[in-house]
């Protein structure tokens, strides 16, 4: 009996939230017309309202509750937002049939209420709280399913200004981190926990560019009641600036060093401490129909007691048909990343992305990016300004046949186990977005993976087939 409470509690609980979601949606649509607020985004500490101090205060909800004025002397205010996520997968055969069937799929359920109090133009205190639950899952949740209730962001803000348009901020606490595009440090969205980090940043603006000094540790996610700490076995730390037209180059240019360790790193080739140094560059913008993201970077360090280099390249371009119906827009993207020749060499040639996004190549998130080089292109439809449809295609290689293949969290996912060939899958992914008013989003995917030599060579290699069928409120 005691084993099956906590879930008829959450039972209980997801029939009184999925109520309250229902409800919200209901008030979305109902005030789909209402006020004109800035756009959500993927981190809810970086949405503005303080605009909305001018206005007449708006009577519908949520609009009332995002500037909430203070009638301090200071002009400060407090905003109020959240966010209900109920998401479903099914995969047959997961991990091309190597890992454990769930029977009847999972149920994903994500909760979380914020709170961003400005007291100032000096000081700020934002707080979220998460609640992320599972259900479905035959061999229990994983740490990246269930976290019952925890701080997600729990950080303040000490700012100064330096000049005209220019400010220096230190932010302390638990915070969500993304630099760049998300290829080396994320929050990774997909899964139903994302990531978060312990520690501190310190980062300078201007009109053209921003440097952040960042030094911290990932949060150790585990399942219960307030019982989230801080994981010493990682640490992240290291610079990063991003500039507009640096070196006279349209669009954006990204320079950076992120310094990584891990204890307890595993790789083909063993375990044993990691320390290691990434040094990169990323070149990224849009003009005219085009847009075009790239990145490079190379790392050294030590593993065990061996010397690591490793590298990577990154490039996605796409083009955009505005004026056609439907607004068709052509995306390829030609990735590498090193992998190691040796196993028996004391030197590693693996490369590790760190933090990265768990949805790299696709939403079933099977593979992560390293020893692979990979060829992926998508065509995007908008059949409505609501409306998204995509179909990519993926083809998937390992590098270095001495290598494996690692999960988005660097897990080893397939030995080489002898074979010597390179191509290990393919894949095709069909999604469908509809959004019905701010925030409210519905997402429909489908991906058929399908294993290549590699995979039949060396175990399992059944086909995959992923199912996703998301629906989130944010407000």
């Amino acid at each position: 009996m005691t084993t099956s409470t906590p879930k008829i509690g959450e039972r209980k609980m997801a029939k009184v939230l999925c109520r309250a979601l229902t409800l919200a949606m209901a008030l979305s649509l109902s005030f789909a017309a209402a006020d004109e607020l800035p756009p959500l985004k993927k981190l809810r500490y970086e949405e503005d309202y303080s605009a909305l101090l001018e206005q007449p205060t708006p009577h519908c909800w949520p609009n009332c509750w995002k500037a909430l004025p203070l009638y301090n002397q200071h002009g400060g205010f407090l905003s109020i937002g959240g966010e209900v996520r109920q998401r479903y997968e099914y995969t047959n055969n997961p991990t091309f049939g190597q890992d454990p069937q769930d029977r009847h799929g999972v149920w994903f359920q994500r909760y979380s209420l914020l709170a961003d109090l400005h007291w100032n133009s000096q000081f700020r205190l934002f707080a979220q709280l998460n609640s992320a639950l599972e259900t479905g899952r035959r061999e229990g949740p994983s740490p990246v399913d269930e976290d019952q209730l925890s701080w997600q962001n729990l950080f303040m803000d000490i700012s100064w200004r330096t000049g005209d348009n220019q400010s220096l901020t230190l932010r302390p606490g638990r915070q969500e981190v993304v630099l760049g595009s998300g290829r080396l440090v994320d929050v990774r969205e997909g899964p139903n926990v994302r990531r978060t980090f312990d520690g501190a940043r310190v980062f300078f603006l201007n009109p053209t560019w921003r440097l952040d000094l960042l030094a911290a540790r990932p949060r150790e996610d585990n399942p219960d009641i307030f019982d989230d700490g801080t994981n010493h076995q990682f640490a992240l730390w290291g610079l990063y600036t991003s500039g507009d037209q640096l070196f006279n180059f349209p669009g954006k240019v990204d320079l950076y060093y992120l310094g990584f360790e891990d204890k307890t790193a595993v790789y083909v080739q063993g375990t044993g401490n990691e320390r290691r140094h990434s040094f990169g560059m990323r070149i990224w913008g849009e003009q005219a129909n085009w847009i075009w993201n790239w990145e490079t970077l190379y790392q050294n360090g030590t593993f065990a007691h061996g010397d690591i280099r490793a590298w990577t390249l990154a490039t996605e371009t796409g083009y955009r048909w505005n004026d056609v119906n439907w607004k068709p827009q052509l995306r390829l993207s030609i990735n590498i990343a090193s992998g190691d020749d040796d196993p028996f060499d004391p030197k590693l040639g693996t490369f590790n992305p760190m933090y990265p996004r768990g949805n790299y190549f696709s939403e079933a998130a099977v593979f992560g990016p390293r020893n692979f080089y990979n060829f992926h292109t998508f065509l995007n439809l908008m059949p409505h300004d609501a409306w998204s449809l995509t179909a990519d295609l993926n083809f998937f290689w390992r590098l270095e046949t001495e290598d494996g293949l690692y999960s988005p969290s660097g897990q080893i996912i397939r030995r080489p186990n002898g074979s010597d060939s390179h191509f290990a899958a393919s894949a095709l992914s069909l999604t469908a977005e509809y959004t019905f008013s701010r925030g409210l989003v519905f997402t429909a995917i489908h991906t058929f993976g399908h294993p290549e030599a590699f995979l039949e060579e060396t175990g399992p290699s059944d086909n995959l087939d992923f199912t996703e069928l998301t629906l989130q409120y944010r407000f």
